[in-house]
């Protein structure tokens, strides 16, 4: 039986991992090590603490912590790192904890990782280390220079220089994930696409920034488990895979395709302030996962809408709570 580490199993990309693992494999027991901040949810793992109690256990713990991380990983076979603070905003108005978390929190894995016998390391990180690209074309790849330009993309910038330096001086076999916009079950309402669900569902605003034109790149959530998982089996120590999406949405569009699906009315729309900063569009260039590992998304981005959709208003017991 593999054990493997899951770092930020409680918020919404670790949590959908996690039931992905142990759904997909049957020789993986799970530990997951979340210090349950506000975008930490245990009840994201109510089913798979139902269903796979046999291979699940839950630790709560602050990555920053050596006495709580050191066990953890001396255990594992492999670590798999999504813990972060990842609101824009919030590292705008409060910029220290995304310094904590994301960079001395991923020093600190690192650390025990390389103590413990070079264990297998995946880094899950963001596109938004690479800075912004223009309306008018060009995509993020592995090749891209970083040019962070919030809090929160610099931190992230900075911990996978940290990985990379671990590669380069350490030999520990690590890699690294640069993943576009997700979306899908259990994301936190902060969220541009729960949000914008959410508000609509309750005959609510649907606030959406500057002029609606900035555009991001959107993958579904199972389809970046699906990747995450071909690069810790099968991805080469010392590299970087960019996992994106291939649908291109801008606010405006996000908020009219959800108003239509629910039958609300385009009134609902509101145009409010831009956020500081806000980088225009994010665009990543799968060619490397295409050939790599024939890995492409299976869901498109308006069969995966209608998902998550469908699944907020099945669930209001999850997010009545949250808002």
């Amino acid at each position: 039986m593999k054990h493997m580490l899951v770092t930020g199993g409680a918020g919404f990309i670790g949590a959908n991992f996690i039931e992905y693992i142990l759904r997909t494999y049957d020789d993986y027991r799970v530990t997951n090590l979340d210090s349950l901040t506000y975008a930490g949810n245990i009840d994201n793992l109510a089913l798979v603490e139902k269903q796979y109690n046999d291979r699940y256990v839950f630790v709560k713990g602050d990555i920053v912590d050596e006495s709580t991380v050191d066990p953890l990983v001396e255990q594992a076979d492999v670590v798999v790192h999504f813990a972060a603070e990842t609101h824009v905003d919030t590292s705008i108005e409060n910029p220290d904890i995304f310094l904590t978390t994301n960079i001395l929190g991923t020093h600190t894995l690192l650390k025990a990782a390389l103590k413990y016998g070079k264990k297998r390391f995946h880094h899950v990180s963001t596109d938004e280390v690479f800075g912004a690209l223009p309306l008018g074309g060009g995509l993020f790849s592995e090749k891209t220079p970083y040019d962070p330009r919030s809090p929160y993309s610099a931190s992230k910038a900075s911990s996978d220089h940290l990985v990379q330096a671990y590669f380069h001086t350490h030999d520990l076999p690590t890699t690294i994930s640069n993943c576009s916009n997700n979306y899908g079950p259990y994301q936190f309402p902060e969220k541009i696409i729960p949000l914008f669900i959410l508000s609509a569902l309750q005959d609510k605003e649907l606030p959406i920034y500057g002029d609606g034109k900035s555009v991001r790149d959107y993958l579904f959530v199972e389809d970046h488990c699906r990747a995450i998982d071909m690069i810790v089996h099968d991805g080469v120590p010392g590299e970087s895979y960019c996992v994106g999406g291939g649908a291109e949405k801008n606010g405006i569009e996000i908020a009219d395709t959800i108003l239509n699906i629910l039958g609300k009315p385009d009134t609902l729309k509101k145009f409010v302030s831009d956020r500081l900063g806000h980088d225009r569009r994010y665009a990543i260039d799968n060619e490397k996962m295409r050939n790599t590992f024939h890995w492409q998304p299976v869901m498109t981005f308006e069969e995966g809408l209608k998902q998550t959709i469908n699944w907020y208003k099945e669930h209001p017991e999850w997010w009545q709570k949250l808002i």
